[in-house]
């Protein structure tokens, strides 16, 4: 039985996470030659996970801290963050030198916590009835698989960015697709979750 239920908490992952690779690979790709971006990256994409699965457990054990009608509004923060990246490529579009200077180890802790959390909305709508029958055992076999696919996925995400053709097309057009995603991402979780009516 164990091994269905990790099958199954892999299989789960897999579907409800595919999207954080392409965002992971465009954080890799931001923080290329900054020493100690990958360990904020991964350190970010974990915390933003743990947050996610905290909410998950929590409301599949009856409490909520996110009221429901609340998650659609958690697509502000990618698109906060991506009209921010928008307007920093915009601000340095002649002189890309200044703006290697500028970025402090590209991105942040918080920042790839707060994508990580806000494009995770979704998950926890999927997670909160696949947790409430599994039971605390079952629980417990999902928490830990999607933690280690966490890493699995961070690697991946490194990986991609890393690769000759995908990382001089990110490093040519990341910064012009990081905002991008994010914005999409924002508006994404904004539309389908009816935020403000829409």
């Amino acid at each position: 039985m164990t091994l269905g239920i990790i099958g199954q908490a892999a299989g789960l992952f897999a579907v409800t996470n595919i999207d954080d690779i392409l965002i992971l690979s465009l954080f890799f790709a931001q923080g290329a030659g900054h020493h100690g971006s990958a360990r904020r990256i991964v350190l970010g994409q974990y915390l933003g996970f743990a947050a996610i699965l905290a909410v998950a457990v929590a409301a599949a054990f009856g409490a909520t801290f996110l009221p429901e009608a609340a998650i659609p509004y958690l697509g502000l923060l990618p698109l906060a963050l991506g009209l921010k990246a928008a307007w920093q490529a915009w601000k340095h579009r002649d002189g890309e030198d200044d703006e290697q200077e500028e970025k402090a180890g590209g991105p942040g802790t918080l920042e790839v916590a707060a994508v990580t959390f806000a494009n995770g909305g979704d998950n926890i709508g999927v997670y909160v009835p696949v947790f409430a029958t599994a039971g605390v055992g079952g629980m417990g076999v999902y928490a830990v698989v999607f933690l280690i696919l966490v890493a699995v996925w961070c690697f991946a995400g490194r990986y991609f960015a890393t690769r000759p053709v995908i990382a001089k097309a990110l490093s040519r057009w990341g910064h012009i697709l990081l905002p991008l995603v994010l914005i999409a991402i924002g508006l994404l979780i904004l539309i389908e979750g009816g935020a403000f009516g829409l």
